[in-house]
């Protein structure tokens, strides 16, 4: 699935919020009339859109994958949609299977804020050192603890495996990515915070790497604000199947 996240209090169910599991929930019971709780691959807080979320539910309805996501697509709101189904084992997990999630977070970059931009992208007029941020990322790769980039630990364990953390330039926009097995709450935006003071002279990658490194909760950041934030994709061993094997657009 992708969404706009700009008017969702996230995509966890809340009573009395609007939420992308909410609002999924209520479409697969107006299309099949079952009290269906679905699960969804990664956390995204308000404001965060995604482009690759990965939901998962169980129902007696017998469509074909084609026709659920039409189906499916009817009943969403315009800003919500589904983009392809598979029919999956019994026991598939979204969350518990996933290896791999990937997270990007876009910065324009230029001396002029954009009107059609301004809900998917952090805006930074001064000009950022690629460089010195590309510097910083490389103590983020590996297994680390990232309790800095989050004040949320609350005694849970922070180690986390990062596969990657690289920021590029496509003209204006600036883009990190940054793929985990799983992530902290806030760890990229805190990060990108971090990362933006970098490009912009505030911190040398060094006193960045010293931070990343010290253990103590919640020391890197701001964080950036939610909105240049997306959810690119949730990679699995054996998931989705072949290509055209179950798959149906």
């Amino acid at each position: 699935m992708e969404y706009d996240g700009t008017r969702y209090h996230g995509s966890q169910y809340q009573d009395n919020a609007t939420t992308i599991q909410g609002e999924t929930e209520h479409a697969l019971y107006r299309l099949t009339g079952e009290e269906t709780r679905v699960s969804m691959a990664s956390r995204t807080d308000a404001g965060v859109h995604a482009r690759g979320q990965v939901v998962g539910f169980r129902t007696r309805m017998a469509l074909s994958v084609r026709t659920w996501v039409r189906a499916l697509n009817f009943y969403l709101p315009k800003d919500i949609s589904a983009s392809v189904a598979y029919e999956a084992a019994i026991d598939f997990d979204v969350r518990r299977d996933a290896i791999r999630r990937e997270y990007r977070y876009c910065i324009l970059n230029r001396l002029t804020a954009s009107a059609l931009w301004r809900n998917f992208c952090e805006f930074v007029s001064w000009p950022l050192d690629i460089d010195a941020m590309n510097e910083a990322c490389k103590v983020l790769v590996g297994e680390h603890d990232f309790a800095p980039f989050s004040f949320v630990v609350d005694g849970r364990p922070t180690l986390r495996q990062v596969f990657g953390a690289e920021v590029t330039k496509k003209r204006d926009l600036v883009m990190f990515d940054m793929s985990a097995d799983s992530f902290l709450p806030h760890q990229i935006r805190n990060t990108v915070g971090g990362l933006i003071k970098v490009g912009l002279g505030k911190m040398k990658s060094g006193s960045f790497c010293e931070l990343a490194s010290s253990g103590q909760a919640g020391i890197v950041g701001p964080a950036a604000p939610a909105r240049g934030l997306c959810l690119m994709g949730v990679r699995y061993v054996d998931f989705p199947p072949a290509q055209g094997e179950i798959e149906e657009r």
